[in-house]
């Protein structure tokens, strides 16, 4: 390994390179968000003289790690919490030979609002330098410091922190041999949720040219009367007042206690909307709200009044995303057909109708497959597809549908499962307890990243563009078009 010194606004970073790719770890685009920063807006990192080592990861956001029972979830989401100030740092990776500026991609990493970080071993980027991109992924403030609405703070600070990194990139990012005007952003799960927020964010505009949403869409977002109900249900816990104030009296070790007794199941913490409805189905407390700067309105809103036309947008689903909640946790061996009524109806006002579209007490039909169909069309795949037919701009749609033999082959593609092969990382992923199982495709690794690489280029994918007529989706494992099928959910469940 040798040292190499790239000049940034704040001061000069000290990476590595192997003689292939440029490696910079932990680079603050952000000054530390606690202290004197916590619950303020995201401010310039402090300038330093000499020349900042940046080849440690550094700190993490203040989460919670939690393991999942029948897979390994730690190359996903990584393995909780470090602590230390300067969090609201990125990575980079960049070819060390290159000639012209290069494209680039920026991924925000999922993990529901509340967990995961830029350094996961799925998302090593090094796999996108080889191929000709300058790869960055991000840190964000996540769950009681990022997503709870507080009453005397700015709301969404951790979308602010995104916008605060993308911005850094366009001030920073040639001086790695990227393109400031040719950024792509890409994420998965609540990673995806917040791209397709930032979308419909004027304060995002110009900030990136492409994006790339797997498994998210636009309606994961709260009314801030509704995410209020969060915000009192802590300041029960913690018997604070419910503002800045009140919450800043408390630690941040404090208040992740507090998330963790929140979180559970039976916290009795309604947050369906008026029309008794959750977006998430109960998968997340945390969501972004709208009715600020940030997001004055619905993304979908905002979305048919021509927000986001001017960036090419790739979204899609996998195809049984709802089992590393059922099947990794062992819960699908408890999901009777009474139960998963019982737990629908307290989400969906059209429960029942919806277990019955989807064949609940049909002969042969088990209760915990239909509860997965139902789930994944609610809460993934008919979000998506009505964000891809508002979006005004050009759209692809995708499928992943290759299936983990996982679980005794009953994980399927579920959530999370296309990042191994997007950031072509199999073998953090494979093993006893790997979500691929063993011995998972390397040439299916190969296609997809050369596919999100291509579309970063040049914009260009292998399928026509996605329309609401035709409904145009591309069968990443398979290679082939088809069109999407219809959704039972879809004619009940109002657009």
């Amino acid at each position: 390994m040798n040292d190499v010194i790239v000049k940034t606004k704040s001061g000069d970073v000290r990476g590595v390179h192997d003689g292939e790719i440029n490696r910079f770890l932990g680079i603050p685009y952000a000054a530390s968000p606690l202290g004197k920063g916590r619950f303020k807006l995201p401010e310039p990192p402090n300038l330093w003289n000499g020349v900042r080592d940046a080849l440690d990861p550094g700190p993490n956001a203040p989460q919670i790690f939690r393991e999942l029972k029948k897979i390994d979830g730690k190359p996903i989401v990584n393995t909780g919490w470090r602590p230390g100030d300067d969090f609201l740092a990125l990575n980079v990776w960049a070819p060390h030979r290159q000639s012209g500026r290069l494209p680039v991609m920026v991924f925000i990493h999922g993990g529901a609002f509340v967990i995961g970080d830029k350094d996961a071993p799925v998302n090593n980027g090094e796999a996108f330098a080889r191929s000709g991109v300058v790869c960055v992924a991000i840190n964000y403030r996540m769950g009681v410091e990022g997503f709870l609405p507080i009453e005397g703070a700015p709301t969404n600070l951790g979308l602010r922190d995104q916008i605060a990194a993308l911005t850094w990139v366009r001030e920073n990012i040639e001086a790695f041999g990227g393109d400031p005007g040719q950024v792509t952003v890409f994420g998965e799960s609540a990673g995806a949720m917040s791209i397709a927020i930032l979308l419909a964010s004027p304060m995002s505009r110009g900030l990136f040219q492409r994006a790339i949403i797997q498994s998210g869409s636009g309606s994961m977002v709260r009314p801030r009367h509704i995410a209020n109900r969060l915000t009192e249900k802590f300041a029960k816990v913690l018997k604070i007042s419910p503002d800045v104030d009140g919450f800043r009296s408390r630690s941040v070790e404090q208040c992740l206690k507090a998330l963790e007794k929140i979180m559970m199941p039976w916290s009795r913490l309604d947050l369906r909307d008026e029309d008794g409805r959750d977006p998430s189905y109960g998968l997340l407390k945390f969501f972004p709200v709208y009715g600020d700067d940030v997001l004055p309105d619905h993304p979908m809103t905002a979305l048919a009044n021509g927000a986001g036309a001017d960036v090419d947008v790739m979204i899609g689903t996998n195809r049984d995303e709802i089992n590393l909640h059922l099947v990794a946790t062992g819960a699908d061996k408890m999901l009777w057909p009474w139960l998963a009524r019982f737990i629908l109806r307290r989400l969906e006002p059209e429960a029942d109708r919806v277990l019955n579209a989807y064949g609940l007490g049909q002969s042969g039909k088990k209760a915990s497959e239909v509860f997965a169909d139902a789930t994944n069309d609610l809460v993934f795949r008919l979000p998506a597809r009505r964000f891809a037919a508002a979006h005004q701009g050009k759209t692809h749609m995708y499928e992943f549908g290759w299936r983990s033999p996982a679980c005794d082959g009953r994980l399927g593609a579920c959530h999370a499962l296309e990042l191994p092969f997007v950031f072509k990382t199999l073998e953090t992923c494979t093993g006893p307890r790997g979500i691929l199982g063993f011995s998972p495709p390397q040439e299916l690794a190969n296609s997809m990243h050369a596919i999100w690489v291509e579309f970063a280029t040049s914009g260009q994918l292998p399928w026509p563009d996605y329309e609401a007529k035709s409904r145009q989706v591309y069968l990443l494992d398979r290679g082939t078009v088809v069109t999407d099928p219809d959704m039972p959910a879809e004619r009940i469940i109002p657009g």
